[in-house]
């Protein structure tokens, strides 16, 4: 059974509105990929996963645009069954946020991209293929516990013109909440 896009599949174009008010109206896929690549995270506000690695995702955000890289995040959550993740709530979210903070609301790019969990990362290359999906590390709860760094070492393989010695691993998060 499939479950979506996966390292070696080329990135899903998307064209969709920006919550965060220092950004443009909207974001595309191609406006995020650099000649080097591209980081696409799925995300919401209310996940206890997200909100406890803020920190680490701005840290991951910070050095892929250090190393020439976009970085973007997509909320995808329903909504109407999650009002913390509306618009409203994703803008005031998006005001701390130093990179772009795009809402999908029909879920279109989520089924699309085959999300599961947030946070979960892709990353592409400069041709915009996925080469890493998956986790950020294995202790979203605890940075402290953390004994792997999965994205930030295929990271450090794409700029290394290498592959990343694990291009796969399970996200670690709250489910993407679907519509029903």
């Amino acid at each position: 059974m499939s479950r979506g896009l996966e390292p070696g599949d080329p990135g899903q174009p998307f064209d969709l509105p920006n919550a965060n008010s220092d950004g443009p109206e909207s974001c595309s896929l191609s406006d995020v990929v650099t000649d080097i690549g591209c980081v696409v995270m799925f995300t919401c506000n209310h996940c206890p996963y997200v909100i406890g690695n803020e920190s680490r995702i701005e840290s991951i955000a910070s050095r892929a645009r250090e190393e020439g890289m976009g970085f973007v995040g997509i909320n995808s959550n329903d909504a109407d069954n999650y009002p913390t993740d509306d618009w409203t709530h994703m803008q005031k979210r998006g005001e701390s946020m130093s990179y772009p903070y795009l809402h999908d609301s029909t879920q279109e790019v989520a089924r699309a991209w085959g999300a599961e969990r947030t946070p979960e990362f892709y990353l592409l290359d400069g041709n915009g293929t996925i080469t890493y999906r998956g986790r950020l590390d294995d202790s979203p709860k605890d940075p402290s516990l953390s004994t792997t760094s999965e994205l930030s070492d295929a990271i450090d393989a794409l700029l290394a013109d290498e592959e990343p010695s694990i291009s796969r691993t399970d996200s670690i998060g709250c489910s993407v909440k679907w519509k029903v």
